[in-house]
């Protein structure tokens, strides 16, 4: 399990080329604010904007969320706390005025990109889109 992956998984690498290729610009691995050892997967400084790419198994997704027969305790723990640390994460972020956007890993790269590109765009308050 220590060869796993913590950035740069085949599914954030794909939402980045998307985002990148539709001319979006961001940072990665940005460290959040008062919280020493979590970091944002994809940010937006600018407009405040974090976006999360959780996967399935370590973060206990409702759909696709599996734990290993062996010490099954040890694991059921450990998923609970990251999604307990998730919660606390996002709660921060959103005190601090981010929009926190967070994606499952079978999420296709196409809808998330979309997502974020949304969240994006300037909203008009007369209703008229944006020149």
């Amino acid at each position: 399990m220590s060869k796993q992956r913590s950035r740069d998984t085949k599914p954030e690498v794909a939402v980045r080329r998307l985002l990148h290729s539709a001319g979006l610009r961001f940072r990665l691995q940005r460290r959040i604010p008062g919280m020493s050892r979590s970091t944002i997967d994809i940010a937006f400084p600018g407009p405040r904007v974090a976006v999360f790419i959780d996967g399935c198994f370590w973060h206990g997704c409702p759909e696709h969320a599996t734990f290993p027969k062996t010490n099954p305790e040890f694991w059921r723990e450990k998923i609970d706390k990251n999604a307990l640390r998730d919660t606390r994460t996002t709660a921060h972020l959103e005190s601090l005025g981010w929009t926190v956007l967070r994606f499952w890993e079978h999420e296709t790269p196409e809808q998330v990109a979309v997502q974020v590109a949304a969240a994006l765009r300037p909203v008009e308050d007369d209703g008229d889109p944006a020149p």
